[in-house]
């Protein structure tokens, strides 16, 4: 039967909490639930789902969560099922000890809308809780003499459970001498021990009782004390309090120690029967272990620091007995004041950590709870944002705000944001707390990158090494991430013909330009490029840039020497210079170009060596050779000049001539003088090899043959020949000297200046040949006059009867060569175009059949003036003066 019993009354108290625990109503953003005390964890409360108008899978998705603040989490969402269910055992008497209602109260966040809901559970007590007695045993020391009626205070029991199941009726184990009375003090009930019969202590010394104590709930619960009544003699007056209660009120941060109040209570008696000794009523919870009383002066002290913020008001028991045993009860009724020690709480409820650039205003960044624990007006808190930045703060439900954006955001002018929030209370002085939220703003590709300048110039030398490094770009851009790497490349463009990318490359990372070639001044002086910078954003951005690039010239070309050009046969070229030459007399000119451009093309000529010092000197920028004193006899018939021609390069660069410098009057005075000079035999004098001492030798010998032949010639053929007189025409822009070739034998015939002016640019050059000096020849004008014979073989009679024959008459200007036939005609003009003019010293109305001009020769008229080399051999032969 009494299984039944329970089994009953398990369903009945699971029935109602299942009822209460369906119970909420929701308006004005506010959920309220009532659930029982003692659930097991994961026990349902609430369908949280349903009430915030969502499904179950709705809650993970959108984010839905608790929040509270300064509690241990209580009450857990149920994913699944979208209902509210404990996180954990409750105890009612735990949180709100005896409190008439039990609220517990939380948020509730939607995530993604940033919406905050207030829930609030009234947890119900059950009786779970006994009546208890603070001691299982009382002694009572009663006088004898105590007349009845007399009421006895004794130890309430103490309920922690509420209404009905808390602490209803005691009763007293059935006696002859006592009965129990209860008394009812601000909804307390105390029992009093009432003494109905008179003691006699010599009957019954000691009583023994039971007093029991019993709650009104289902099933009921009870609790005892044992209470030993000993009989005294008489002691009939109580100490007795001054007044029933005390109050104090006290700032909450007094320090430890301090005085309270002091409480007195009088006893009427006398002796032992009138110490009154005071002792604070230890009743549940922790009032011995902040306050302490003074058992004999009465004085209550602070033992622990207060805190307005957790308790409030504080009420103390305290009692008066006497020496005897007779005591009486007053209460202390403390307040505790508060001050503003408490500086406010920043809590951040929800945060975004990124915002990209081209948000709006108005985004939110992060939901923000403020509190503090202080209460009025030092409770009352007001944040805002530090310093200048583009956020506000707006007001949500309760203490909660909302930062948003108060602008658009740039990426470039601030990638991230320390914003800095300020909470003050109202007190004073007013404390505050700070708090910092980092805020990243998350870069959109909005800025192409760009050069630091417009264009570019470069300059590279010529004859560069392939694979250097010629220039280097460099593009910004604001952006950051893949939006600012930077990728540069060369526009498609040709050069030439050939494509850029041939010429130099780009190196796509770090814009540094490299020559693939090694590039020619010569060929070509400046290369245009076109430069693209993009960045690696979606879509990307691009743009361009020109480079100059400028090639320098480098001094890599030597001079080159266009005048005298060395023959082919590889003898040197020899000039004639008259012994009547005076200081100053232009013997002949070097003339040379360089490829080069600016200072590297600038020329200058000196003499670098010379077989008779101080006779010739060399213009140092016209290239002039020139007498510097007159030509004496016991000068050498040959002058050797060794000409150096040096450009101003760094370091610079040049090329040497050698000129053989004939010195004589005339033609003949050369054949004369060389017939008369004897090879020397010193070759450490003439700086010859044996080879050239043989072959000069070899060629003297021929020469002076072929004197003494001539010779003969001429006595035989004296009577037969007449000499012609002519006039030489002038040519103007041919060679500088010539020679007519009689079996091998070539004559200085002309010489004649030149001016060659030079540009900075070597390619233009601007060559001037002025009209023949006839001064320079090696004969006067006035020679053309006089009348010399010239030997003439016998084959030359032979042919007298030529038709084709060459006469050279005597003109104004000078000696003209004057065709008779075709062929001649021919021969004449060849003469012309060869730059040739015959000197009247040896031909003087002279005709000679064009048949035996080339037996004499041996060679075809176009190549008389260039068959030196015999001439130029027998020359070098001959030994230089000392």
């Amino acid at each position: 039967m009494t299984n039944f019993l329970k089994f009953r009354n398990g369903r009945r108290l699971a029935l109602l909490c299942a009822l209460l625990g369906t119970l909420c109503e929701t308006g004005s953003g506010q959920i309220r639930y009532s659930v029982p005390e003692e659930l097991q964890k994961g026990s349902f409360v609430g369908n949280i789902a349903k009430d915030l108008e969502l499904e179950p899978q709705e809650l993970a998705e959108r984010g839905v969560r608790i929040v509270s603040r300064g509690r241990t989490q209580l009450f857990s969402l149920n994913p699944r099922s979208g209902s509210l269910v404990t996180a954990g055992r409750i105890d009612r008497e735990e949180l709100c000890a005896q409190s008439a209602r039990c609220l517990v109260k939380f948020n509730i966040l939607i995530e993604d809308k940033l919406k905050i809901f207030e829930v609030e559970i009234e947890i119900t007590d059950i009786n779970d809780n006994a009546p208890n007695f603070l001691t299982e045993e009382l002694e009572i020391k009663i006088g004898e003499l105590t007349v009845p009626g007399t009421r006895f205070p004794l130890k309430a029991a103490f309920d922690p459970d509420v209404g009905t199941n808390s602490l209803q009726n005691y009763k007293l184990s059935p006696n002859d001498y006592f009965s129990l009375a209860v008394t009812s003090v601000s909804g307390a009930k105390y029992p009093e021990l009432v003494l109905e019969r008179a003691l006699d202590r010599e009957k019954k010394e000691v009583h023994q009782l039971v007093l029991g104590a019993s709650d009104g709930g289902h099933p009921v619960h009870s609790g005892n004390l044992y209470i030993q009544v000993v009989v005294l003699d008489a002691n009939d007056n109580p100490p007795v309090f001054t007044q029933p209660e005390y109050h104090v009120s006290v700032q909450e941060n007094v320090p430890v120690g301090t005085r309270l109040l002091t409480v007195n209570a009088t006893d009427l008696d006398e002796g032992f029967n009138a110490q009154v000794s005071y002792i604070l009523d230890k009743m549940p919870g922790k009032i011995d272990q902040v306050f302490d009383l003074n058992s004999v002066t009465g004085d209550i002290s602070i033992l622990k620091s207060l805190d307005y913020e957790d308790t409030m008001f504080y009420e103390i028991k305290i009692e008066a007995q006497d020496g005897p045993g007779l005591l009486s009860r007053a209460k202390v009724l403390v307040t505790v004041l508060d001050v503003n020690d408490n500086a406010p709480e920043v809590t951040i409820t929800s945060l975004t950590g990124s915002v990209p650039e081209e948000a709006t205003a108005g985004r939110e960044i992060a939901l923000i709870n403020v509190h503090d624990r202080d209460s009025g007006q030092n409770g009352q808190v007001t944040v805002f944002v530090l310093g200048n930045l583009p956020f506000n703060l707006e007001k949500s439900i309760d203490q909660y705000y909302r930062l948003v954006t108060a602008r658009s955001l740039d990426h470039e002018q601030m990638s991230e944001y320390n914003i800095s929030l300020r909470a003050t209370d109202g007190g004073s002085p007013p404390l505050s707390t700070e708090t910092h939220i980092t805020l990243h703003v998350a870069d959109i590709n909005d800025n192409p990158p760009t050069f630091s300048h417009s264009s570019y110039s470069a300059y590279i030398p010529e004859n560069n090494p392939i694979g250097a490094s010629i220039f280097s770009v460099t593009a910004e851009d604001p952006d950051s991430g893949d939006n600012a790497r930077i990728i540069y490349a060369l526009t498609d463009e040709t050069l030439q013909g050939a494509p850029v990318s041939s010429y130099v490359s780009i190196n796509s990372n770090t814009g540094i330009l490299y020559a693939l070639r090694s590039f020619d001044y010569e060929q070509f002086r400046d290369l245009q490029l076109l430069v693209t910078a993009s960045d690696s954003g979606d879509p990307p951005l691009s743009s361009n840039v020109s480079l100059s690039l400028f090639v320098m010239d480098q001094n890599d070309n030597v001079p080159e020497i266009l005048y005298p050009t060395l023959p082919t046969d590889g003898s040197t070229g020899v000039e004639l210079a008259p012994r009547s030459a005076e200081p100053g007399y232009l013997v002949t000119k070097v003339v040379a170009v360089d490829r080069d451009s600016g200072q590297n093309a600038w020329l200058s000529y000196r003499l670098l060596k010379a077989s008779e010092p101080g006779l010739f000197a060399v213009g140092l920028h016209t290239g002039e050779v020139r007498t510097v004193r007159a030509l004496l006899d016991r000068d050498a018939l040959k002058q050797s000049l060794v000409v150096a021609v040096q450009d101003h390069g760094q370091p610079p660069l040049s090329a040497t001539v050698t000129l053989t410098v004939a010195v004589a009057d005339s033609i003949p005075d050369v054949l004369a003088d060389l017939s008369n000079v004897k090879p020397s035999t010193d070759l450490e004098d003439s700086g010859l090899t044996l080879y050239l001492v043989v072959a000069v030798a070899a060629v003297s010998c021929v020469f002076l043959v072929f004197v003494i032949i001539l010779l003969a010639l001429r006595l035989r053929h004296w009577h037969k020949s007449r000499l012609l007189q002519a006039a030489g025409g002038g040519l103007v822009g041919v060679s500088a000297s010539h020679f007519v070739g009689v079996d091998g034998v070539r004559a200085f015939l002309q010489t004649y200046s030149q001016e060659v002016s030079l540009t900075a640019d070597s390619r233009r050059s601007h060559l001037i040949f002025p009209q023949p000096n006839y001064a320079d020849t090696l004969i006067s004008q006035e020679s053309c006059e006089k009348s010399e014979p010239l030997l003439v073989s016998q084959d030359l009679l032979e042919t007298k009867g030529d038709s084709n024959l060459l006469q050279f008459s005597k003109t104004t200007s000078g000696c003209r060569c004057r065709p008779k036939g075709r062929e001649s005609s021919q021969f004449c003009r060849s003469v012309r175009q060869s730059a040739f003019r015959l000197s009247p010293v040896h031909i003087r109305m002279w005709t000679l059949p064009l048949r035996t001009l080339k037996r004499l020769t041996n060679r075809s008229y176009p190549q008389i003036t260039k068959d030196r080399g015999v001439v130029v051999d027998f020359l070098k032969s001959i030994p230089e003066k000392p």
